[in-house]
């Protein structure tokens, strides 16, 4: 029998994937990981997982409840006292191993991460999974060295100091557009390094993935239970996770609706949220036009646009607008779809049907408000689906527009005018997102100036806006709809620690 499945708090509404009562045979089946067991989700059934790159029926995924949920919190728990008793070195030394295990199967978690995700195996899914080992590794290092302070008191006999402990059973929930990568330098690495266990949900699209990760972290000596993972519907499983009483802390990433659903259900919890972003890009008139049009064109097509920094609105000054569209018309031409293990091949499909549903309408939008499309703006023809959206270029836009007060999260590059400072800074903040934002100038004057006034967490100046390392803070500005906290090092770490504070009297 097949049902019809609904949309989720993590992940995409999965129009046209089934859910099927018995796995086909041959291909990969994916089920939770509760403990020291691997068993399927106690609804009995299971979702087909096809490819966005080719098509293909890739595996299915064992559907979990509110109750396998409640089962990973029991497992979760009792991990608590393992990990407790372990010294800081000896989980550094445990992220060390699960890093190693990763690059030994990083060509296994490419293949399999391009055909799932859909991202190129050669430009992009490789650097993703190298990526993941980083995040292991950073984590590991950052918590070695990551010092408290002890405080001059005015008793005399008083000395006070500050240490860092685990805020507990962390619930985390992951999306889709880097399922490999950014849990581990987000989340799990981070988890680990700190003594937190965790409650992992993956997005349903990039669930098998994740499978294929905690065998790797499995065979590196990651105690049972320290981190469970629970597949299924974001509604049901992201949910219970967000809610349950046994869980003392939550972490997301993803939209920012999603998002404040989570801030709303977790109410009291602590929360790391990392949501959605439509960060500007601000191209002044006296920026280098070729270098600016070059950068912006990466950021806007890296991962097919599918990236919650992208460069999702350019805003550009007027006395260069139309050097700078040619030059980045050119960028979106250089753009190579096709098959997905090309070394050719830059940039695949998007993830998903209501991914594509969304440019289409920003697309329908822009039509009715008379914008020009000089580039892309529709599916590409002769491709094994009919998720590869065109690299696409539009002019004409006005603040009004769906493409600039909404993420689209694909590959497409909205550009807007502007002839004065204070005009570019009101159309910056014409869209309620402030998660980052890039500046293209070559004066120092003028990059000071938009850095401290523009209300993001970041901005890259002569740089697309989605450059990043992982030891790097970042997050949304307050006021904005873009998150709470800041990942990245040990930004991270402190965010998911309790700082406990001792004194003792030494005359007593």
């Amino acid at each position: 029998m097949t049902y019809q499945f609904k949309s989720s708090l993590n992940g995409p509404n999965l129009r046209g994937m089934a859910i099927v009562d018995e796995p086909k045979s041959g291909l990969r089946l994916g089920t939770n990981r509760i403990g020291s067991e691997w068993i399927a989700g106690s609804s009995g059934r299971y979702l087909e997982i096809h490819s966005p790159s080719t098509g293909e029926a890739l595996g299915h995924l064992a559907l979990s409840t509110r109750a396998d949920v409640g089962k990973a919190v029991v497992a979760a728990e009792a991990a608590r006292e393992t990990l407790r008793r372990m010294s800081v070195f000896s989980r550094a030394a445990l992220c060390m191993r699960i890093a190693d295990e990763i690059d030994r199967r990083a060509d296994d978690l490419a293949r399999l991460l391009c055909l799932e995700q859909g991202k190129p195996f050669h430009s992009e899914a490789k650097g993703e999974a190298a990526g993941a080992a980083l995040g292991f590794r950073n984590a590991a290092e950052q918590m070695k060295w990551l010092e408290t302070a002890a405080f001059p008191v005015a008793d005399a006999n008083k000395r006070a100091f500050s240490f860092f402990q685990p805020k507990g059973v962390f619930g985390i929930i992951t999306p889709w557009n880097f399922p490999l990568g950014l849990p581990c330098m987000y989340y799990l690495g981070p988890a680990l390094a700190t003594g937190n266990t965790v409650v992992w949900v993956p997005a349903p699209t990039t669930s098998l993935v994740a499978v294929a990760l905690m065998e790797c972290m499995i065979s590196a000596g990651l105690p049972d239970g320290a981190i469970n993972l629970v597949l299924g519907d974001g509604a049901e499983v992201g949910d219970e996770t967000v809610i349950h009483p046994g869980i003392h802390a939550v972490g997301f990433t993803g939209s920012s609706v999603t998002g404040q659903t989570i801030a709303r259900r977790g109410a009291g919890k602590p929360l790391l949220l990392e949501m959605g972003g439509n960060g500007p890009t601000i191209v002044l008139d006296d920026a280098d036009i070729e270098m600016a049009a070059a950068v912006v064109g990466a950021g806007c097509f890296a991962n097919a646009g599918q990236i919650c920094t992208a460069t999702e609105r350019v805003l550009v000054h007027k006395s260069v607008h139309d050097r700078f569209v040619e030059g980045l018309v050119q960028a979106a031409s250089r753009v190579r779809m096709g098959d997905p293990f090309d070394p050719a091949t830059t940039m695949g499909p998007l993830n998903n049907a209501a991914a594509l549903d969304k440019m289409l309408d920003h697309m329908v939008d822009a039509n009715a408000r008379k914008a020009t499309i000089l580039a892309g703006g529709s599916v590409r023809e002769g491709m094994p689906t009919n998720l590869y959206f065109e690299p696409t270029v539009v002019t004409g836009l006005t603040r009004e527009s769906l493409l600039n007060i909404e993420e689209s999260f694909g590959p497409v590059a909205p550009v807007l005018t502007f002839e004065s400072d204070e005009e570019a800074l009101e159309l910056a903040a014409s869209s309620p997102f402030g998660l980052s934002a890039a500046v293209f100038t070559n004066t120092i004057r003028r990059a000071f100036f938009y850095t401290e006034t523009l209300r993001v967490g970041i901005v890259n100046v002569n740089e697309k806006s989605c450059y990043w390392e992982p030891h790097i803070p970042a997050g949304g500005a307050a006021g904005t709809q873009s998150g709470l906290g800041r990942t990245g090092g040990r930004h991270t770490l402190m965010e998911m620690c309790d700082l406990k504070t001792m004194t003792i009297d030494i005359t007593r």
